[in-house]
C-alpha cells in the first residue's frame, strides 16, 4: 500500500508539472556543448519557451511524453516514497523520538537509489520524447518516437535489454542526490512546523508548507545532476549503443563545464523551479494525504 500510494501522489503531480517538465528539458538541452552567443536561442526563458512551444507546436505539444511520465512517477516515485514509508515506520529515520538529518538523508538516498534503478527506461523514453519538436525550435538530437511503447520496442530493437537502461549511471546519483534532499528536509520541516503549532494539528498546510522548503532546498541541489541526466539520456548512440557526445557521467560534467562553464550546470533552473517545486510541493502533500486517509480506514 506504501508504494500504491507513493505512486498516486506522483502521478496527481505529474498531471500538473509535465508541460513543465517538457519546457525544462528544451532549456537544459539548448545550446548544448557551446558557448553563450554561439547558437541561436529559441527559448529564453520559461514564459517565452511555454509560448513558443504552444504556438509552434501546439498545446498538446506541452504535454508531450505525459503517458511516459505517468508511468515513471507511477514507477519511480511509488517505489522511492513507498521505500522511505517503510524506513519511516520502522523508525529508522529518528533518534530518541526526533527526526535524524543523517539517518533521514540516508534513508532518502536509498530509496532514490531504487527508485531510480526501477524506473530508468521509462526516464530515457520520457526524455525523447519531450525535446522531440518542429525543426524550426528543436533542440539536441531529435529522435523519432511515435510513443511510449513505439520508443521502448525500437530501443530494445535497436540496443538490447540494456540500451534500455542507458543512463542509469546519470539518473543514481540524480535521484539520490534529489531524493535526499527532498525527503530529509520534508520531514525535518513538517516536524518544526508541527512544533511551532502554526496550524491546527492534522491540518494539510503543515504538509503544503513543509513541501515548500523542500522544493528549494531540492532544486538546488539536483539541477547540475538534472541537466547531466537529460544530456545522458538524450545523445545520440553508434551501432554499438555507446554515446556520441559522452563517455559518462563524469565525461558529461567535464565537457559541460568546459564549454558552457558552470552555469552550463544550471541551465534552465527557472524551469526547474517552476518544474520540480510545484511537483515537490504537490507530490508530498497528495502523499501525506493518501497516507492519512489509509491510516484513518486501516
Amino acid at each position: 500500500m506504501d508504494f500504491l500510494l507513493g505512486g498516486l501522489a506522483a502521478c496527481g503531480a505529474c498531471l500538473f508539472t509535465n508541460p513543465l517538465e517538457v519546457v525544462k528539458t528544451r532549456m537544459q538541452l539548448q545550446g548544448e556543448l557551446k558557448t553563450r552567443g554561439s547558437y541561436q536561442v529559441h527559448y529564453r526563458n520559461v514564459f517565452h519557451a511555454f509560448y513558443t512551444i504552444g504556438k509552434v507546436d501546439g498545446l498538446a505539444g506541452l504535454q508531450k511524453g505525459l503517458a511516459a511520465g505517468l508511468c515513471y512517477q507511477f514507477c519511480m516515485n511509488g517505489v522511492r516514497l513507498g521505500s522511505y514509508a517503510i524506513f519511516e515506520a520502522a523508525g529508522y529515520i529518528h533518534t530518541d523520538g526526533r527526526v535524524s538529518t543523517a539517518k533521514s538523508t540516508a534513508a532518502g538516498a536509498v530509496s532514490g537509489v531504487v527508485g531510480a534503478v526501477m524506473g530508468s527506461p521509462i526516464y530515457l523514453v520520457k526524455t525523447h520524447l519531450q525535446s522531440q519538436s518542429t525543426s524550426s525550435i528543436a533542440v539536441g538530437h531529435q529522435y523519432k518516437h511515435q510513443g511510449m511503447f513505439h520508443a521502448l520496442a525500437a530501443i530494445r530493437r535497436e540496443q538490447g535489454v540494456a540500451g534500455l537502461w542507458r543512463g542509469t549511471s546519470a539518473a543514481i546519483p540524480r535521484v539520490m542526490v534529489g531524493s535526499a534532499a527532498q525527503l530529509s528536509t520534508f520531514s525535518a520541516s513538517k516536524e518544526l512546523v508541527i512544533d511551532l503549532q502554526v496550524f491546527p494539528a492534522g491540518s494539510w498546510l503543515e504538509a503544503l508548507s513543509a513541501g515548500m522548503v523542500s522544493s528549494v532546498v531540492v532544486v538546488l541541489a539536483m539541477t547540475p545532476f538534472d541537466v547531466i541526466s537529460t544530456r545522458l539520456y538524450n545523445q545520440p548512440v553508434d551501432a554499438r549503443g555507446q554515446g556520441v557526445l559522452y563517455r559518462g557521467l563524469a565525461d558529461c560534467f567535464s565537457k559541460t563545464l568546459r564549454s558552457e562553464g558552470l552555469t552550463g550546470l544550471y541551465k534552465g533552473v527557472g524551469a526547474s523551479y517552476f518544474r520540480l517545486g510545484p511537483h515537490t510541493v504537490l507530490s508530498l502533500l497528495f502523499w501525506n494525504e493518501l497516507r492519512k486517509v489509509h491510516r484513518h480506514h486501516s
